[in-house]
């Protein structure tokens, strides 16, 4: 199945915590169904002291569902779907609510 939603989109959280907050996602997780998103759904990871590097705690952040988050549409700016459909001999993928391509 073709990827909806790729590392580099800009999205918007649709239900939890960070309801309503947007970011660019750094990674995504297929075979789990997750995605980490920039600045969203952020836990604290107690580190231990080493050598190399100091300790304490570092927040980062941890993945989330990929139903729980919607692309954002690059025309209104409001969550939308994502859709492909062919242009010429290549295809694309596009936000249904305005019909603009999404990059790529």
């Amino acid at each position: 199945m073709a990827a909806k939603l790729r590392k580099g989109d800009k999205v918007v959280v649709l239900t939890g915590k960070d309801k309503g907050k947007e970011g660019l996602i750094s990674q995504v997780l297929p075979a789990k169904g997750k995605a980490i998103v920039e600045g969203v759904n952020m836990a604290v990871r107690h580190t231990k002291q080493s050598q190399t590097s100091q300790g304490g705690r570092v927040p980062m952040a941890v993945a989330i569902d990929l139903s729980n988050i919607a692309l954002v549409d690059p025309k209104e700016g409001g969550p939308t779907r994502v859709g492909f459909r062919m242009e010429g001999d290549k295809k694309v993928r596009y936000a249904k609510k305005s019909g603009e391509v999404i990059n790529g």
